[in-house]
């Protein structure tokens, strides 16, 4: 039987376990004020060409979902998502639990166009009632998003643009990050994220960590006393190092990229050889999550060779559902999966 469910199933890559083993008795101080993190934060200015840029390390994709938005945002602010999107659909109302709500517009195979935003935000604008609403204090996308597609650098730079116009931040939710900028046709870069977002953060839990994320705030003053605001929601590691650590071995050499990019290559072998066993692609995707439509006997047939994950019900009585490769998938389980078909 062999495991798809998704990208975080196994633990972390060997490298940082071997790190974290030979720093294990040094100490050092907390709440990644130590050297080893600011290694770290160096490594990743360095990568995203941003010199000047915050580096905060979070445990994990929620916490930090909600953490930059309370940080961001004032009290009468929303934030506008796809209404596929992660902080709406699956984060347990995370969002609105720390007083801000989620405002959903329409998607397009799980992204945002700068059009529909534009648009939201000006008809919210000319709505003599708007002092009785949520206001629209920031954009958030996922890259690449719930469908596993990418935005494009194009789109960016144009969702960039919409939120410049209307004076309100681009948010970049990157939990897995590094399978985005290594998908089949990605033009977008770590410095195209740096130039054209407020804040962003790159995925560690589910590309090569065991846990942790690294947030990028380009212009730091932009969130004035962030770490105060981590610790009052819970985020902060009091062994901060621990996160340090992961993320100074993933942003050294290159090895973040080059395990992203190995989970996409997996998932092309896996598309392609399912496709040719007469399984039909839902969503046509370039990164290391896979969505197919399944009749209940192809579903049947899948579920005795895999696990995966349901992602929604079509009314003609299909079955769509994920696989999703992983930094840490080896060709050999590909292989097994493709024998079994």
């Amino acid at each position: 039987m062999q495991h798809f469910d998704n990208d975080y199933m196994e633990g972390m890559h060997p490298l940082i376990l071997e790190r974290l083993a030979a720093t294990n008795m040094l100490k050092t101080t907390g709440y990644g004020c130590d050297d080893i993190c600011e290694s770290a934060r160096s490594r990743i200015r360095e990568a995203c060409d941003a010199p000047d840029a915050a580096v905060h390390f979070l445990v994990g994709g929620t916490q930090t979902n909600a953490t930059v938005i309370r940080a961001m945002l004032r009290p009468y602010e929303g934030v506008i998502a796809a209404d596929t999107g992660h902080i709406s659909l699956h984060e347990a109302g995370a969002i609105e639990a720390g007083g801000h709500k989620v405002l959903t517009i329409p998607h397009s195979e799980g992204k945002l166009s700068a059009e529909a935003v534009d648009a939201y935000i000006e008809a919210f604008r000319r709505d003599e009632a708007w002092e009785h609403m949520v206001q629209p204090g920031m954009v958030y996308v996922s890259f690449p998003t719930e469908y596993g597609t990418i935005y494009s650098l194009s789109e960016l730079e144009a969702l960039s643009a919409v939120c410049r116009k209307w004076s309100i931040p681009l948010f970049v939710d990157g939990a897995r990050l590094g399978y985005g900028l290594m998908a089949e046709g990605a033009d977008v870069t770590l410095r195209d994220l740096a130039r054209l977002c407020d804040v962003f953060y790159i995925g560690g839990t589910k590309v090569g960590a065991m846990f942790g994320e690294a947030v990028v705030v380009p212009r730091a003053e932009s969130i004035p006393h962030f770490f105060t605001t981590i610790k009052q929601s819970g985020a902060l590691l009091a062994k901060g190092r621990m996160l340090g650590i992961q993320f100074d071995v993933l942003f050294n050499d290159g090895l973040y990229l080059r395990i992203a990019r190995h989970a996409v290559e997996q998932a092309i072998r896996m598309r392609e050889a399912m496709v040719a066993k007469g399984y039909e692609v839902f969503i046509p995707t370039p990164t290391n999550q896979l969505f197919f439509a399944l009749t209940a006997e192809q579903l049947e047939r899948l579920s005795s060779v895999t696990t995966f994950s349901e992602w929604e019900h079509l009314a003609d009585g299909r079955t769509v559902i994920r696989l999703a490769t992983s930094w840490a998938t080896r060709e050999e389980d590909i292989d097994a999966l493709i024998a079994e078909l």
